[in-house]
């Protein structure tokens, strides 16, 4: 996932691209930071996954949460004393899509593999792009994303039902995701409102991640993972993609983020050893395609 920290989600400062951007070497600048915030994020969570043997993915998830809290709270400063309780409403329910959103996600990553778990979770975002339209090609996209669907929900010998589940659930939590940070960035200034979120959510995760913890201690690498892991998937995209946006228009951004199952799958096969068949890789391809023709044409007709 693009996880939870990216500030795509949140409404833009001026117009609908941000800030005018960079030319020439400013865009390559751009392309680079985005290409390496994709590569960290997925490499994030295949190191994550290393240490789910040891403390599982709520333990990991608890860690990443942390981090995550600790890299907002330090870039945007929320003051909570000051929010109102018109703010707070949108900020818990962010939140708690943040925690039920990142725990969905890696223990579906656990059962069926990065490529797929990356994949089916960014049907979330291609809901929100496509609801409403009826445009025929938008319509065209959400019939061949339903279709490759199909194809990786096909009955074989190795079909992990419920892994397949926790990763839909994750996509419904993207999608919640992108529509409360729009009225939590309406209520609140910059990026106060998703940094307040991640901190409730990280306290949320104290409990749970002490205990998991405590009952399954960790070892050095296993903790050195889960860190890591918070690290490359939550301060490094973070951090890369705020200065991409200073580059790049919004709309290329948002195309370029559907690259992001291609690169979670060459992770999974070159990291964990995950290997894909020639119909999952056909899926993927056309799930990208249709969230790359989603976001492309949604910049067209919004006023």
């Amino acid at each position: 996932m693009q996880t939870d920290t990216s500030p795509t989600s949140a409404p833009l400062p001026t117009g609908a691209d941000g800030p005018p951007p960079a030319r020439g070497a400013g865009r390559g600048a751009g392309v680079a930071l985005m290409l390496g915030s994709g590569l960290s994020n997925q490499t994030g969570a295949s190191v994550a996954a290393l240490a789910f043997p040891v403390i599982g993915p709520t333990g990991v998830v608890a860690v990443r949460q942390w981090v995550a809290a600790v890299v907002l709270g330090a870039v945007a400063r929320p003051r909570l004393r000051h929010f109102t309780a018109a703010q707070w409403r949108p900020v818990l329910g962010l939140a708690l899509v943040f925690a039920g959103m990142n725990l969905s996600l890696y223990t579906a990553i656990d059962r069926i593999g990065l490529g797929l778990a990356v994949t089916l979770e960014f049907l979330g975002p291609l809901t929100v792009a496509l609801a409403g339209s009826r445009r025929p090609l938008d319509l065209a996209a959400a019939g061949a994303a339903a279709g490759a669907v199909a194809v990786l929900m096909r009955p074989t010998p190795s079909t992990d039902y419920p892994g397949i589940g926790l990763a839909l659930l994750a996509a419904a939590c993207w999608a919640c995701y992108i529509l409360l940070n729009r009225t939590v960035g309406a209520r609140l200034p910059g990026l106060e409102g998703s940094a307040a979120a991640a901190i409730v959510s990280a306290v949320l995760y104290l409990p749970v991640g002490v205990w998991v913890l405590r009952h399954h201690p960790p070892t050095p690498t296993a903790l050195g993972c889960a860190l890591a892991a918070g690290v490359l998937s939550s301060a490094v995209p973070f951090l890369a993609d705020l200065m991409a946006l200073r580059r790049v228009p919004a709309h290329f951004f948002g195309v370029f983020m559907s690259v992001n199952p291609v690169f979670a799958a060459l992770v999974g096969l070159a990291v964990l050893g995950q290997r894909l068949d020639a119909l999952a890789w056909l899926a993927i391809a056309v799930i990208v395609a249709a969230n790359t023709t989603a976001v492309a044409t949604s910049r067209r007709r919004t006023p």
